[in-house]
């Protein structure tokens, strides 16, 4: 099994900066792909980016050149830094790991809001 479990979301005002976290833990050595999904109230869960085991990544148009995603494979670390945020922004993010055989695994998600 994998366990990830975020961390840094928050209340912010708009045009401010929140940077996420996603600590994984079990069996790590199954995840290849990795991303950060967000789901507002009533509506569905989306992908924001997402990062493969290459490096390579791959944003939504409305997150390009606001929000950065990264990994730290020594530290079994998924990052989102979020810059110039806006009350659009506000939902519940969700951390994704992909296995083998579409085996997704998520962790229980950090809320972010945004007041304006």
């Amino acid at each position: 099994q994998v366990q990830l479990v975020e961390s840094g979301g928050g209340l912010v005002q708009a045009g401010g900066s929140l940077r996420l976290s996603c600590a994984a833990s079990g069996n790590i050595f199954r995840i290849s792909d990795v991303a950060w999904y967000r789901q507002a109230p009533g509506k569905q869960r989306w992908l924001v980016a997402d990062i493969t085991s290459g490096g390579s990544t791959n944003y939504a148009d409305s997150v390009k050149g606001r929000f950065t995603i990264s990994r730290d494979n020594a530290k079994n670390t998924l990052y989102l830094q979020m810059n110039n945020l806006k009350p659009e922004d506000t939902a519940v993010y969700y951390c994704n790991g992909k296995a083998p055989y579409d085996i997704n695994y998520w962790g229980k998600g950090t809320l972010v809001t945004v007041s304006s």
